[in-house]
């Protein structure tokens, strides 16, 4: 911000500070439906974190030859994440429809 000699700010009240900018807030976590190689896992994640998909599917890659972690990982996200346009995972949605069996 300029100050003139006599210590007061320049500018308008409208003048917006450094502190006053926010980034967005990302997007949701989801697994993508248009960018996907299987499941949309590596895309959704990378969409999240604002990364290239291609470096989220290269660390998965890696993480599978550190002792299958990346495995894993993978499946437990396909598993846990919601698809894009839904609210419940593939395990909540088992999960429901394994009460409304018992009921």
């Amino acid at each position: 911000m300029n100050t003139t000699e006599s210590g007061s700010a320049q500018g308008s009240a409208a003048t917006t500070r450094d502190s006053d900018i926010r980034p967005a807030p990302p997007p949701p976590l989801r697994r993508s439906v248009q960018d996907r190689m299987l499941a949309g896992v590596a895309s959704g994640i990378a969409r999240h974190l604002g990364l290239d998909p291609m470096l989220v599917r290269i660390a998965i890659v890696v993480l599978c030859f550190v002792g299958g972690v990346g495995i894993a990982l993978y499946l437990a996200s396909w598993v846990l994440i919601p698809e894009e346009g839904s609210d419940e995972s593939i395990a909540s949605e088992f999960l429901r429809s394994m009460q409304g069996w018992r009921e």
